[in-house]
């Protein structure tokens, strides 16, 4: 059965259940997707809390995993490139982020992928953040044997880099995109040039990785850093402009009620009600 599959399966059951299942059956399922995920059977999360916090093991693994994680509407590929986006993003949790690198690569995430999305990572979050994901993931792919070696990132096409960004910026943004030029022309032209020219142009140009994938990691990066609503408003219209579903940008923002915070997804949904609202308005 592959993972998509399972996490449909999982949640019918959950949703069959309703308010009467039990936190055991929770738990079960969670660790089923935990070990999916992990490739352990007897997952570290449980085993480093026993001694001081066993309840937060077992609440992790409930909730995080039997309860959101397990929820149909996005598949565990998707799932871990929005959860390696959030985490490198924040860039205060890099076991987390190991794990969840090492998970990527359970459910499908090619090496090559891994590295583009914390290469993104330096658009939202800055320099910092990406190369510590990068060393990060250079950690996991060591440990792994069935890894030959670290991938190298493919360039992005020759050429012009400010035509070439905006053109990838109209592709994601569609109208937006003059309106971030438009925005940004009479008080830093600069910062404009610079956002086509190195976010788009150098960045999501690079052909490693697809639109739709980059859109679902700067959607939970936003959501994650919770500073940047009018961005996420962006990045939601982009998400659903390049294939992206409503259904799969609301499970991206709720995920992150377990890695940001409820805070964190309740503006992140209220940036998704805006966005929804505007685009069944035109």
């Amino acid at each position: 059965m592959d993972t998509t599959q399972h996490t449909k399966n999982a949640t019918h059951h959950a949703i069959a259940g309703g308010g009467a299942e039990t936190t055991d059956e929770r738990f079960e399922r969670g660790l089923a997707l935990l070990r999916t995920i992990g490739g352990e059977e007897h997952p570290a999360v449980l085993g480093s809390l026993a001694d001081i916090a066993p309840g937060l093991g077992r609440m992790t693994v409930a909730f995080a995993y039997g309860d959101v994680l397990a929820r149909p509407g996005l598949g565990l590929r998707g799932r871990q490139i929005a959860t390696v986006g959030a985490l490198a993003a924040m860039g205060n949790a890099a076991p987390q982020l190991r794990f969840h690198i090492d998970g990527a690569l359970n459910v499908g995430v090619s090496p090559a992928e891994i590295v583009e999305i914390l290469i993104q990572t330096a658009v939202y979050a800055g320099f910092p953040a990406a190369l510590n994901g990068i060393a990060a993931a250079r950690e996991v792919f060591a440990s792994r044997s069935d890894l030959a070696a670290d991938p190298v990132g493919t360039e992005p096409p020759a050429g012009d880099r400010y035509e070439r960004g905006l053109a990838k910026l109209a592709e994601v943004d569609g109208h937006a995109a003059d309106e971030v030029v438009a925005s940004l022309r009479d008080i830093a032209p600069d910062l404009m040039r610079y956002i086509v020219e190195f976010a788009f142009g150098d960045i999501y140009a690079r052909p490693g990785l697809d639109l739709k994938s980059r859109e679902l990691a700067a959607v939970a990066m936003c959501t994650a850093l919770g500073t940047a609503a009018p961005q996420l408003r962006v990045h939601l219209h982009g998400l659903l402009n390049v294939g992206g579903t409503r259904e799969e940008a609301v499970e991206v923002i709720t995920q992150m009620a377990s890695y940001a915070g409820f805070p964190a997804a309740l503006n992140g949904m209220t940036a998704a009600r805006q966005v929804f609202a505007e685009r069944a308005a035109h």
